[in-house]
């Protein structure tokens, strides 16, 4: 069987190349999107290639970005037009295969194993998804070309921005092994702390690694990093044609959260989106929320809870608060995430005793109808006006944040 050819494409400094569209002379003086400019406690979203050369990180705080390059120019979040691009760049990669898998809002996946005939290497591929890109939309594109995921992502990592690079099974350990840990995928701060500990420093530290060393100091997760270092990574591009087994979105907040009733706030933004896409799924409803909370110091935590099976918007934000509430002790907040799974496949009996859950459905699948028709703002709660952020926001079914910690 010959290898699969997967690519992973990562649009560069997203948000802020968005903005550079609409505002050209952007791209001539350092600049960043941000949140909550005026507060100066927001962080750093994006950023355009002048900024990096002072240094300036996606995740820092405003004020720290301002220190380094006062001449920093800030802009606010567009989301409605960060979701339109990412959609429109989708089309353009639906030219070349079906087989799409969104990352996150910016980054996708593509299995062109059977594209070849038709368009070319994988690396013709790319070549020729970066350049169209480029030429249409005026974003650019970083591509990582492989034979799986894990190596296609961190191939794309290794040139930026407007590159492609190729890694395959003969040159892997030559451009690889050398890499730190923390260049694979899956691989966060506390993970690289471990494998430290251990003397595993580098991707080629960690294939000379065996089976049962891996699993006593991470579990069945050290055994998987220990595939993915050899290059034995199979999982498939899972496309939308596969059966769903969860709905989710999550979102780097736009500043560190620290008061409850703010995070209540973006969890209803959240699970407005999960169940809109839930209701447009077919899934029928969901029995289980699922939460994940990232920190100030990048430490992911996550929780799920069975509920009664609902696909309302105030059913899975109150479970999700709930779950907060409940389960998170750390300090700010800087990531949320809402999802939902146990789909029922519309087969639950209907019941005199929910008539008013049917209504409130009934309601928010009319409210999806105008905001197809009228656009997302057209029908907005009420808490949503309580924060700027909050009503500027339009997410539109975008995973705006994919990356792993």
């Amino acid at each position: 069987m010959k290898d699969r050819v997967i690519l992973h494409s990562d649009l560069n400094n997203y948000f802020a190349s968005v903005e550079c569209i609409f505002q050209p002379k952007l791209r001539e003086v350092p600049m960043a999107v941000c949140g909550s400019v005026e507060a100066r406690r927001g962080v750093v979203l994006a950023k355009n290639e002048l900024a990096k050369r002072y240094g300036i990180r996606t995740g820092e705080t405003v004020f720290s970005a301002k220190k380094k390059c006062p001449s920093l120019v800030l802009c606010g979040t567009h989301f409605k037009e960060y979701a339109d691009y990412s959609k429109r760049v989708r089309e353009i990669y639906a030219r070349f295969t079906d087989k799409i898998e969104a990352f996150s809002i910016d980054e996708c996946f593509l299995d062109v194993t059977e594209s070849d005939y038709l368009f070319g290497t994988g690396r013709e591929i790319a070549e020729r998804i970066r350049e169209t890109v480029k030429a249409e939309l005026s974003l650019t594109v970083s591509v990582g070309v492989s034979f799986n995921k894990v190596f296609a992502k961190i191939a794309s990592d290794l040139k930026k921005p407007d590159a492609v690079t190729e890694i395959t099974r003969e040159n892997y350990r030559e451009k690889l092994y050398r890499l730190p840990v923390s260049a694979m995928l899956y691989v966060g701060k506390a993970t690289e702390q471990t494998l430290a500990k251990a003397g595993v420093h580098t991707i080629g530290d960690l294939a000379k690694q065996s089976k049962e060393r891996m699993t006593g100091l991470l579990g069945k997760r050290g055994a998987l990093l220990l595939s993915y270092a050899r290059g034995e990574d199979d999982s498939p591009v899972e496309t939308e044609s596969r059966d769903l087994k969860s709905i989710g979105n999550s979102l780097t907040t736009p500043e560190d959260l620290f008061d409850r009733e703010d995070v209540k706030r973006f969890l209803y933004i959240l699970a407005e989106s999960v169940a809109a896409r839930l209701r447009q799924s077919g899934a029928g409803k969901a029995d289980t929320v699922h939460i994940t909370v990232r920190d100030s110091s990048f430490r992911t935590q996550g929780w799920q809870k069975k509920i009664a099976p609902t696909c309302l918007c105030d059913q899975i934000a109150k479970h999700a608060f709930s779950l907060f509430c409940e389960r998170y002790e750390g300090g700010g907040v800087r990531m949320l995430g809402v999802s939902v799974s146990g789909f029922t496949g519309g087969t639950e009996q209907l019941s005199l005793l929910n008539e008013g859950e049917e209504k409130k459905e009934r309601l928010e699948s009319a409210i999806d109808k105008l905001r197809d028709k009228y656009g997302y703002r057209s029908v907005q709660r009420g808490i949503m006006f309580e924060r700027e952020e909050c009503a500027d926001m339009d997410l539109q079914g975008e995973r705006l944040s994919g990356k792993e910690d």
